[in-house]
C-alpha cells in the first residue's frame, strides 16, 4: 500500500512541475531563446530525483565546444542521467518521436530525429547538428545505435559517426571534440546490483515500456555511476572507424572499472 502512495505520489509531483516548466520552455522553442536548453535540465533534476536516482559523476565535462558525447546506452534513464548533469540535445532514431510521453519529451527537449533508412535526407540531419554544435550545444550520440543489459558495451556502429565526419568542416576550427561517457547502473537500495540484478535498471528492447517503469518506480533507489573520459579531436579528414574504435574501447574500460573494479581486457 505504501508503495502504490508513493508511487502516486511521484506521479502528481513529476505532473505538476511539468505543468509549471511546460509554459516557458514551449516559449523558448517558439523562439529559439536560450532557456529551452536549460529548463530540461531542471525537469530532470527533479525527475531523478523524484523516481530515487542517485547520480555520481566521475571527471569532468569538456568545456572546449563544439562538443559531442558517445555514450553507452541502457534504458531510458540514461536520457534522464544525462540531461540532469548538463544542457544536452539528444540524437535519436525517427521512432523515438512517435512514443507516447517519451516522443512528446523528446520533442520539447528539442532532439534531432534521425532518419537512418532515408540517406536522402543524411544532409539536412548533418548540417542541423552541425549548426546546433557550433551554436555551442552539447549533442548526445548513443553509437551503439540500441540498449544493452548494462553488463557490456554493444558493437558501435561507426556510420553513426557520420555526423562528427560530416560536421567537422561546418563548425569553428574544423574540429570536433568527441567525449566518451561510461553509464553503469552500480546499486539498487545501496547493495551491488551485480550482473544478475542489473536488468532492473537495464531496458533491453524486448521489454515492455510499461512493466520496466513500474519496476522502477517501484525500487525508488538506484545508484548509477556517469564517467567523462579522455576527449579525442576529430578532424576534417580524419577517419571515422578509427574514431569509433577509440570510443569503443575507452567506454569499455570505464564501464568495466565502475561495473566491476577492474580495467576491461581487450581480447
Amino acid at each position: 500500500m505504501i508503495t502504490w502512495l508513493r508511487i502516486g505520489l511521484i506521479v502528481i509531483v513529476l505532473f505538476a512541475v511539468t505543468l509549471i516548466l511546460l509554459p516557458l520552455q514551449l516559449l523558448g522553442l517558439a523562439f529559439d531563446l536560450k532557456i529551452r536548453r536549460y529548463i530540461p535540465r531542471y525537469w530532470h533534476r527533479i525527475a531523478c530525483r523524484l523516481l530515487g536516482i542517485r547520480i555520481h559523476v566521475h571527471g569532468r565535462l569538456e568545456r572546449q565546444r563544439p562538443l559531442m558525447l558517445a555514450a553507452n546506452h541502457v534504458s531510458w534513464k540514461d536520457i534522464l542521467v544525462l540531461g540532469a548533469i548538463a544542457d544536452v540535445a539528444f540524437i535519436a532514431k525517427n521512432e523515438v518521436a512517435d512514443w507516447p510521453v517519451f516522443g512528446t519529451l523528446a520533442k520539447l527537449q528539442k532532439s534531432i530525429f534521425v532518419a537512418r533508412d532515408q540517406k536522402r535526407r543524411t544532409g539536412e540531419q548533418v548540417n542541423e547538428i552541425a549548426t546546433r554544435m557550433a551554436a555551442g550545444e552539447i549533442v548526445v550520440l548513443f553509437p551503439e545505435g540500441t540498449t544493452s543489459d548494462g553488463n557490456r558495451v554493444l558493437e558501435v556502429k561507426s556510420s553513426l559517426f557520420g555526423a562528427a565526419a560530416a560536421a567537422a568542416p561546418n563548425v569553428p576550427g574544423g574540429v570536433v571534440h568527441v567525449q566518451p561517457v561510461a553509464i553503469a547502473y552500480t546499486r539498487v537500495h545501496g547493495m551491488a546490483m551485480g550482473r544478475y540484478h542489473r536488468p532492473i535498471a537495464a531496458w533491453p528492447g524486448d521489454i515492455e515500456l510499461a512493466p520496466h517503469l513500474l519496476g522502477v518506480l517501484k525500487e525508488g533507489a538506484i545508484d548509477v555511476d556517469v564517467a567523462f573520459g579522455e576527449t579525442i579531436d576529430f578532424r576534417q579528414g580524419d577517419n571515422r572507424k578509427h574514431l569509433s574504435q577509440a570510443v569503443v574501447g575507452r567506454l569499455r574500460r570505464m564501464l568495466a572499472r565502475h561495473l566491476r573494479g577492474r580495467e576491461y581486457e581487450e581480447l
